[in-house]
């Protein structure tokens, strides 16, 4: 079951009033962006005529990119060609209106673009710059060209992906992209919160590099202070067992019983208070050891029920469990429909969007969905014209010249 979150004018957001240029492309920007906007933020995003380089990405919804559908809802879009020799006036408008710029250009872009951050701070003195890069705004590797997967390598994330004896692997989803994006919210909340305090604008400059880097957690943290390499371990925990999938009749299916009070419950569950009672599994150390031949003795319980039955008795004996979910099966999960996961937009032209919904919950000031995510220009009348002031004639210049 879906849920539409309908606009309302009298649930608070806790970003209203904030405005922010979006100059963003791909994921990570725009997530950030998107955040902003889900809060109540007024996001003006900044993209060439033809459209950003994912529009252009399949699959499609009505010729539409879905891409678009995922990072850019509550958006006003306005067309623009940076490189026309018009746009940079333009820029230098919006980046004066703004509270908020993010950008995820490779560092050195914007100078050349003459919108840098000393260029907006004579625009804007107080104005929050938000760069999110691949390496950062520093450093030997910070002009490099990065993108989700680059990032996945380069941090050690990919290295721990995968089975002991096979192929480094990466995420099946752009996870550095979308940790990026958090961090970036993130660090634009703080910056806001800053400036409220003091009056200060500043840069945040967030790296996906450095953010999946401090996610190795405590592979990270076994090679800063013990001098230790962990090697790849597949499904299977770092530091506990018996964890792992198991195949049942109809499925695979993940258990987690490696602390000292979850595993003989487990035992109990299969019928086997003798590997409950072996000295041999007593503690972790011994379970860690000992891996193969419990998830053996595991995974043939496992295989003679299915994963229904599994799950009703180890929901009951109170053993973490889940069935190994396909995307369609946990999208039409009663779970992911109570908690609102996902949301419903209506688009005159590209009719029902349906999204991912946003994981924050709040009581009092939730995040909502005013509007669907846009197509290329839709919004340029709100934006030059609203906003900048701009003349219907001077618009349709702009327009006959290419540069919007």
């Amino acid at each position: 079951m879906t849920t539409t979150t309908p606009p309302d004018a009298t649930t608070p957001s806790p970003l209203d009033g904030v405005k922010v240029l979006d100059l963003s492309r791909f994921i990570a920007g725009p997530l950030c962006a998107q955040i902003l906007a889900d809060f109540g933020a007024e996001v003006v995003k900044v993209e060439r005529p033809n459209g950003e380089d994912s529009r252009h990405h399949g699959p499609y919804h009505r010729d539409e990119s879905i891409y678009m559908f995922l990072y850019h809802r509550n958006k006003y879009d306005a067309s623009l060609d940076t490189r026309h020799p018009e746009a940079l006036g333009i820029l230098e408008r919006l980046i004066a209106w703004a509270d908020v710029v993010v950008e995820n250009y490779r560092p050195g872009t914007i100078e050349k673009m003459g919108i840098g951050y000393e260029r907006m701070k004579e625009l804007n003195p107080d104005v929050i710059l938000v760069s999110v890069s691949g390496f950062g705004q520093t450093g030997p590797d910070s002009r490099r060209a990065l993108f989700d997967a680059i990032s996945q390598a380069s941090s050690g994330l990919m290295s721990m992906t995968g089975e002991p004896d096979g192929k480094p692997t990466l995420s099946g989803t752009y996870i550095a992209d979308y940790t990026t994006g958090y961090q970036a919210a993130i660090g634009t909340l703080m910056a806001i919160l800053h400036r409220e305090r003091t009056g200060e604008g500043q840069l945040v400059d967030v790296a996906s590099f450095d953010t999946m880097f401090s996610a190795l957690g405590v592979r990270l943290i076994s090679q800063l202070m013990l001098g230790q390499d962990m090697p790849r371990s597949g499904s299977r925990d770092l530091l506990t067992a018996p964890v792992n999938v198991y195949e049942a009749a109809d499925g695979p299916v993940y258990i987690q019983a490696g602390t000292a009070s979850l595993f003989p419950k487990l035992c109990a569950v299969m019928e086997r208070p003798d590997l409950a009672g072996d000295p041999r599994f007593a503690g972790v150390e011994g379970r860690m050891a000992h891996q193969e031949f419990l998830e053996g003795e595991i995974g043939a319980w496992a295989a003679g029920r299915s994963t229904a039955e599994i799950a009703r008795v180890l929901d009951e004996a109170g053993v973490p469990y889940a069935k190994v979910a396909s995307v369609a099966e946990v999208a039409a999960s009663p779970q992911i429909a109570a908690r609102d996961m996902i949301v419903e937009s209506e688009h005159p032209e590209l009719g029902t969007i349906r999204m991912p919904g946003n994981p924050i919950k709040m009581e009092k000031t939730p995040p909502m969905v005013r509007k669907a995510p846009p197509q290329v220009g839709e919004d340029n009348a709100h934006v030059y014209q609203g906003i900048l002031g701009l003349s219907a004639r001077e618009m349709a210049r702009l327009r006959e010249a290419g540069a919007i």
